[in-house]
């Protein structure tokens, strides 16, 4: 049963469109992730499905409820944790849950129970007296997802959920989404700049950029799309490689990004030599050379012709760009 459905969704902010006409549909027990740098159009995205802001075009259903016309019912069926903190420093882990259940009128006679059972399943029973200043960046998170969930949402819409955390913290919050989603069938719907995250997690994964979905599949399949193996060649002589590449029969796909030279081929152990004799011949000095399968990175470089890392600088060199041409 399709839990979301989306089609034609558009926002812009005065000339900047943030998302741009976008159409897909999101299972019931679906963890689905959002793939992008910063400044891509996710958190727009998510604002609007939880009905902070107002679509430009298009629509949207949300368990069935309209996210413009029926905001109040689609608020009731989602549990959202925002990338920016949003719990109250100076309440305790408890007090932070039982004013949320009071906000969504939750029953006094199983409201206790439930808080308790919640804090329980991240691992913070034991400290709900604790006021959450004195909390880690992990500890707010999980206070935040527990938080998330008290009323028993239909879908939980996760901006950023690792963000700034270490290896440890964030795979301790991997592993309760993913309790989550297999226990009590909870549609899960994140936003990503981590490949691992998306990799990880997510039964299907939309990579968008610019604000438009450029690829849309299960994580198997889209690196399934680039095919063969990746080589990733270092040179000074970046140009005149390429040039060298661009003819031979058996380089499917290059790419130029970072100081490298990225080919997509097939028996990649077979195409070394061959590049190294190239190389040689043409007096081209290589600094380094690696074979890897293909990855989330691989897939957004392919689609893209960038790494998301450069494409955060391309997105924030777009919008200072756009910031002065405002201010003029």
């Amino acid at each position: 049963m399709l839990i979301i459905k989306i089609n034609n969704l558009t926002k812009k902010f005065k000339e900047l469109v943030a998302v741009n006409n976008i159409s897909f549909n999101i299972e019931e027990g679906e963890i689905f992730g959002f793939l992008g740098p910063n400044g891509a159009g996710k958190s727009t995205t998510l604002s609007m499905l939880s009905t902070l802001l107002v679509p430009t075009h298009g629509s949207a259903l949300v368990n069935n409820f309209d996210i413009i016309k029926q905001k109040n019912q689609v608020r009731k069926s989602i549990g959202m944790v925002f990338q920016d903190p949003t719990l109250d420093d100076e309440l305790t882990a408890y007090e932070n849950m039982d004013f949320h259940a009071r906000l969504y009128n939750v029953s006094k006679s199983i409201k206790n129970k439930k808080i308790i059972e919640l804090l329980k399943l991240v691992d913070l029973e034991d400290r709900k007296k604790d006021l959450v200043k004195t909390f880690s960046g992990g500890m707010k998170r999980r206070l935040e997802i527990a938080r998330g969930l008290l009323h028993e949402p239909k879908v939980l819409f996760l901006d950023e959920p690792t963000l700034g955390l270490d290896p440890q913290t964030r795979n301790k919050i991997w592993g309760y989404i993913q309790r989550l989603n297999k226990e009590n069938k909870l549609t899960i719907i994140l936003t990503t700049h981590y490949m691992d995250e998306a990799d990880k997690l997510c039964n299907r994964v939309a990579i968008i950029d610019y604000g438009k979905i450029i690829a849309l599949d299960t994580t198997e399949n889209l690196k399934k799309q680039i095919g063969g193996e990746l080589i990733s060649i270092q040179t000074e002589n970046k140009e005149k490689l390429d040039l060298f590449l661009e003819k031979c029969k058996w380089c499917k796909n290059i790419k130029q990004h970072d100081g490298f030279i990225t080919i997509n081929v097939d028996h990649a152990e077979k195409i070394l030599p061959e590049i190294i004799k190239i190389s040689d011949k043409n007096k081209i000095k290589i600094l380094s050379i690696s074979i890897n399968k293909p990855t989330l990175e691989d897939v957004f470089l392919y689609f893209t012709g960038k790494t998301i890392r450069e494409q955060e600088s391309s997105s924030l060199d777009r919008m200072r760009s756009k910031g002065r041409m405002h201010r003029r």
